[in-house]
C-alpha cells in the first residue's frame, strides 16, 4: 500500500507565517496597532468571533475597532502573519452586546465542516493557545500568578523567588488504521453517535515512542498484534491540545479481544464500507477519515462514495 503523506488535513497547512523571532520584540503590539493592515481575531473563553449567517467566516477586526483599542497587552497574542498582514488574537471578556453587527461568538467544533481550510487552521492555533492560557493562570511550581511573555507564547511566574516559565502544551496521540489485505479494523466508543466506527487511537505515554504507542494501543484495545507500521500524516486537534499522528499498520486478521475501552470492533472489507449507512465513518474533517479514504482508494481503485 502506498503511504504517501496527505498534507490536506483540516487545521493543517502553513497558512500562518509564524515568524517566531518577532515575538521577542517588546514593541510588537505597538507595531501591530500602527499598521493599518493588521488583522485582529477576537475570542471569549474558547468561543471565536465569526460572521453570522450560512457561510461562517472569521470576523476580523481592524485597529480602529473599539474592542481592539480596549484590549490590554496581557490579552493580546501575536499569531503570526496571515496573507501578508499581522494577525493578532485578543483574549477578550467582551459582552455579547459589544459585538459588531452580524457577528457572533461560536465554539470551533460546530464550525468544523463549514470553515475554509485557512481559517480553520488559524482558529485551531488560537483555540489551543486560549486553552493553554486558561489552564496556566498560576505557576504550577509555587502557585503565584503568571504573566505573558514572547507575544503571548510563553508564561512566566511572577514570583521573584521562582520565575518558572511555561510554554504551550501539545499532547501527542497516535491514530492508526490496521488492515489485513482487503479488510480493515475499525472500532467504536460508546460515546459516539450510533453506528459510528473509526480508526484506533490513543495518547502516547511518557517514555514511549510513537511506534511503541501504536503497537500497545492496538493490542490493548483489540488483542491484535501489529506487524508492519508506516507513517501517514499528522493533524493538530485543538480539543484541547492534541497532535494526531496518523499511521497505517498491517496485522493478521484474528478474533478480537476487547479490553472495555471500545464498545465494539470489527473487520470490514471495502464493499462493506461502500455500502455503509451515512454517518458510520468519521467526519471528513478528521485524519481518521483521511486514513480510511486512503486505504479504500488503494484497495478498490476508486474514492469512497460521496454519500458517506
Amino acid at each position: 500500500m502506498p503511504a504517501e503523506p496527505r498534507q490536506d488535513n483540516p487545521f493543517s497547512g502553513a497558512f500562518l507565517e509564524r515568524r517566531s523571532e518577532s515575538r521577542l520584540d517588546e514593541d510588537w503590539l505597538a507595531a501591530a496597532l500602527a499598521d493599518e493592515a493588521s488583522r485582529f481575531t477576537l475570542a471569549r473563553g474558547t468561543r471565536h468571533l465569526v460572521r453570522s449567517g450560512a457561510d461562517p467566516r472569521i470576523a476580523f477586526l481592524d485597529r480602529g475597532s473599539a474592542l481592539v483599542r480596549q484590549a490590554g497587552r496581557e490579552h493580546c497574542l501575536l499569531l503570526g502573519w496571515y496573507e501578508g498582514a499581522r494577525c493578532v488574537l485578543i483574549d477578550s471578556a467582551a459582552d455579547e452586546r459589544d459585538l459588531p453587527t452580524a457577528t457572533m461568538l461560536e465554539e470551533l467544533r460546530p464550525l468544523l465542516a463549514q470553515l475554509r481550510a485557512d481559517e480553520a487552521a488559524i482558529l485551531s492555533c488560537a483555540r489551543a493557545l486560549l486553552v493553554w492560557r486558561a489552564r496556566h493562570r498560576h505557576c504550577g511550581v509555587c502557585g503565584a500568578p503568571t504573566t505573558a511573555r514572547s507575544a503571548g507564547h510563553a508564561l512566566r511566574c511572577t514570583s521573584s523567588e521562582c520565575g518558572a516559565e511555561f510554554f504551550p502544551r501539545i499532547d501527542p496521540a497516535i491514530i492508526v488504521l490496521v488492515s489485513d489485505g482487503d479488510q480493515v479494523l475499525l472500532g467504536r466508543q460508546s460515546s459516539w453517535p450510533p453506528g459510528r466506527y473509526s480508526a484506533l487511537a490513543g495518547f502516547v505515554e511518557a517514555g514511549e515512542s510513537l511506534e511503541d504507542a501504536v503497537q500497545r494501543e492496538v493490542q490493548e484495545e483489540t488483542g491484535v498484534r501489529v506487524q508492519q507500521l508506516r507513517y501517514f500524516a499528522s493533524q493538530p486537534w485543538p480539543f484541547p491540545s492534541s497532535l494526531m499522528l496518523g499511521f497505517h499498520a498491517v496485522a493478521a486478521r484474528a478474533p478480537l479481544r476487547l479490553d472495555g475501552e471500545l464498545e465494539d470492533a470489527r473487520w470490514y472489507n471495502a464493499g462493506e464500507l461502500a455500502a455503509a449507512a451515512p454517518g458510520m465513518l468519521p467526519p471528513r474533517h478528521t485524519i481518521a477519515r483521511r486514513l480510511i479514504e486512503h486505504w479504500y482508494l488503494d484497495v478498490s481503485g476508486q474514492p469512497l462514495p460521496d454519500r458517506l
